[in-house]
């Protein structure tokens, strides 16, 4: 059973696994650890915006960990309020925008669920049990 916080945020949640799948998916190769390294920088970078301090590129050690953090990213960002999306029509999509304290709780769940798939099913535990319920 989801918890209130899965429920409350789903559709974000959401986004955020399918820019994270879309990477996968180009990218077969991919690891539950290049993800998880991924959300941590990302988790990161907010909070270095909410202080103040200096955001750079994350230090992330592989090219698959630096698609995801801009993939994700992306999500995090459209989410937010920050960037521009359309649909298939070439609609404008729009959304409630969110906090960045929002996307953070969400990013943090999101390592969480990265860390428990990977520990029960391995190296792309978490990437595989996603690809069952993202299309």
């Amino acid at each position: 059973m989801q918890s209130s916080f899965e429920e409350e945020h789903l559709d974000i949640l959401q986004n955020i696994e399918w820019s994270i799948l879309t990477v996968y998916r180009a990218h077969p190769d991919l690891t539950d650890y290049q993800v998880d390294s991924a959300l941590e920088a990302l988790i990161r970078s907010y909070q270095r915006e909410k202080t103040g301090g200096q955001s750079g590129p994350p230090a992330l050690k592989t090219d698959l960990a630096k698609a995801v953090y801009a993939a994700a990213k992306t999500s995090c960002d459209f989410r937010m309020g920050r960037e521009n999306a359309v649909d298939e029509e070439n609609q404008p999509i729009s959304v409630e925008p969110v906090s960045v304290d929002e996307i953070q709780a969400c990013l943090k769940r999101l390592r969480k669920s990265v860390q428990t798939w990977n520990k029960r099913s391995g190296t792309r535990g978490y990437l595989d049990y996603i690809s069952k319920f993202i299309v």
